[in-house]
């Protein structure tokens, strides 16, 4: 995510074979992180029965990954400038590896949400390096050509991902239950390590700017601060000190921005580069980011819940629903980058909020007009225009959000994008407790969940959709031309402006 100013380890990568064989480990590393995100939401309710997990365990479990995720992405991207990318992909898959083994063997909630946090932290060293590696290893002529292969990889990502977490939990492999999931990750996990080690080449940025552990502890203090009450507060009955929690969570962040200014001007090297704030298509887009990470958040766990556990649907007949929403927003993506936005620019991304936020209101007219008896075929047609709308938004809107950024800066601002996604994807979650959750009762009798979650269903999208005009009106301030990059310039290499940065929002 942060390299920008990475080097080549050879003089001619071009002429090493082995680049080939990199390119392939690091992209099964990458599709393996994918459907692990895909594959949790569809077996969650599956989860939920067989461990007895509450609400909460529930939230946390794909909460807790998120924001893992989101506070080590740019610390992530910084150590493996530092210390070498070959050496923290491996440290991450190998870790992601063993994380995943603990999640499959969890003996009860706890140690599942502890695993997923632990999954996340470990996927934040991994993934960063991908980008990184590839950005060392190829010359600039063979870029776009590799990027092209990473934006497959994310749509067979998002399609496979529910197809195969749907069949693991359905199987019941060894009478494992939904614990496959997780364990189908060891084999992956240990081939890429050994091949990792034999195949890719070591690469360090040339001047590797210092940790900013301050910076760190700061982040990751003050999203805590603010999940934990949002994500328990319902469990407790919203008890003040969780109110003044979250308030200090805004003390946190203005210390973190105090602290990062001081941090620029002693060494020049910050966690968050402030300075990017002051570019106005910048600054729009970091809001749209997140807001639009607060959506996906809430519709990708409640669209989960309300399939298995209120309609009583199986995980298999769920992860088939999803198919026409992956394939629509493959097809939208790639038509918005190649196609539309070269001729309309800022409008594509606007339209696509509201197609998106048309299918959101869709979905809820069929949710209530059918209810119970909904049928799969008759959410076919939200899905397809939520996907669409989804697909022109997702593929250009971070080349839409450097567009403006300093080239120098390129490197720091896409580790930034990426990382505000997902703490918007982590607050989404910890909102789930109360756009969902906090409109049914704790305590309702058998015939009456199923309708219980149909209305808190329709509820939830109810704020997706006000999300979704929002992030219309934020994008006024994004230009309304992305400057054009030429091809096969060094800036067809920079992170954060290829498919593989959006994995996050396709799989939620």
């Amino acid at each position: 995510m942060t390299s920008s100013s990475s080097t080549l380890a050879s003089p001619r990568p071009e002429a090493d074979r082995r680049r080939w064989f990199a390119l392939a480990i690091v992209m099964t590393a990458a599709f393996m992180d994918l459907v692990d995100v895909t594959i949790v939401n569809v077996a969650i309710p599956s989860i939920q029965r067989d461990e007895g997990a509450s609400f909460s365990h529930i939230q946390w479990i794909t909460a807790g990954y998120a924001l893992a995720f989101a506070a080590g992405l740019i610390t992530g991207g910084r150590l493996g400038d530092i210390y070498g990318r070959k050496r923290l992909f491996l440290i991450g898959i190998g870790g992601f590896t063993l994380a995943s083994a603990l999640c499959g063997f969890a003996v009860n909630p706890d140690m599942l949400v502890a695993s997923r946090i632990l999954q996340g932290a470990m996927a934040a060293l991994m993934v960063p390096q991908v980008l990184s590696i590839v950005h060392a290893t190829f010359p600039a002529h063979e870029r776009g050509k590799v990027f092209g292969m990473f934006g497959a990889i994310v749509g067979l990502g998002a399609v496979s991902g529910p197809i195969l977490g749907a069949l693991l939990t359905e199987w019941n492999l060894f009478g494992l239950e939904w614990r496959p999931i997780f364990l189908i990750n060891l084999p992956v996990g240990i081939a890429g390590l050994i091949l990792g080690r034999k195949f890719i080449t070591e690469s360090k940025a040339p001047h590797a700017l210092k940790l900013d552990l301050v910076g760190v502890v700061l982040v990751t203090l003050g999203l805590l601060m603010l999940l934990y009450p949002l994500t328990r507060g319902r469990e407790l009955g919203w008890p003040t000190w969780g109110y003044v929690v979250m308030a200090g969570a805004l003390v946190v962040f203005a210390a973190l921005v105090a602290y990062e200014k001081r941090k620029a001007a002693r060494d020049g090297s910050p966690l968050v580069e402030l300075s990017l704030f002051k570019v106005k298509s910048f600054a729009a887009g970091i809001a749209v980011q997140t807001v639009f990470g607060v959506g996906l958040g809430i519709f990708f766990l409640v669209w989960t819940l309300y399939m298995q556990v209120g309609l009583g649907w199986t995980a298999l007949r769920a992860g088939l629903t999803g198919v026409p929403f992956s394939i629509a927003v493959s097809v939208a993506a790639g038509m918005s980058v190649q196609k539309l936005v070269p001729r309309f620019g800022r409008k594509v991304l606007q339209a696509g909020a509201l197609i998106m936020a048309a299918g959101v209101l869709l979905y809820i007219w069929e949710a209530e007009r059918y209810g119970m008896s909904i049928a799969s075929w008759q959410m076919a047609l939200p899905l397809v225009v939520m996907g669409a709308g989804m697909g022109l938004i997702v593929a250009p809107l971070t080349d839409a959000i450097l567009s403006e950024v300093p080239r120098e800066h390129s490197g720091s601002a896409s580790g930034l994008i990426n990382t505000v996604q997902q703490m918007g994807n982590a607050l989404g979650l910890g909102l789930v407790s109360v756009v969902f959750f906090g409109s049914m009762s704790d305590h309702l009798p058998g015939p009456e969940v199923g309708p219980a979650f149909v209305d808190a269903f329709q509820n939830a999208l109810i704020w997706v959709a006000v999300v979704m005009t929002a992030i219309f009106l934020l994008m006024f301030a994004l230009p309304k031309r992305p400057a054009q990059h030429v091809e096969g310039a060094e800036t067809a290499g920079t992170p954060g402006i290829t498919p593989l940065d959006k994995a996050p929002e396709l799989v939620g």
